[in-house]
């Protein structure tokens, strides 16, 4: 399996490129997993997989403002995403994350960014017919 990563701090290449949603996921839980020491991740390691988080954190909170935006106004939904947006830009920054405190930080913002995003897409899908 490979994969790419890109840097593309003012948006316009990864705003078109799908979420890689299944292995951050799984490296968020890995980073979780973790203890304060974690046996066998250089501070080089946690500074990649900083990087690599905090990438893709970034992704997925322009997306989740996007759907933000097409909201109704009225939308029960508006208020909780505005949390979780909120929370997403005071977290992403602090700055590198190269301490496990800050890079178990970047896990959990991903989990919490994808949960927001999961209640948006089942309010969005049409109910089946039966």
């Amino acid at each position: 399996m490979s994969s790419t990563v890109v840097h593309d701090p003012s948006g316009p290449l990864t705003g078109e490129l799908p979420l890689d949603r299944g292995p951050h996921l799984f490296l968020a839980a890995a980073v979780l997993a973790w203890g304060p020491n974690p046996a066998g991740v250089r501070v080089a390691d946690r500074a990649l997989i900083g990087l690599q988080l905090t990438g893709h954190a970034r992704c997925v909170a322009a997306d989740l403002h996007h759907r933000y935006e097409n909201l109704p106004a009225d939308s029960e939904l508006r208020p909780l995403t505005r949390v979780v947006l909120r929370k997403a830009v005071n977290r992403l920054s602090t700055g590198p994350a190269t301490t496990v405190a800050k890079v178990q930080n970047r896990a959990r913002l991903i989990q919490a960014l994808y949960r927001a995003l999961d209640r948006l897409d089942t309010t969005q899908q049409p109910a089946s017919a039966t």
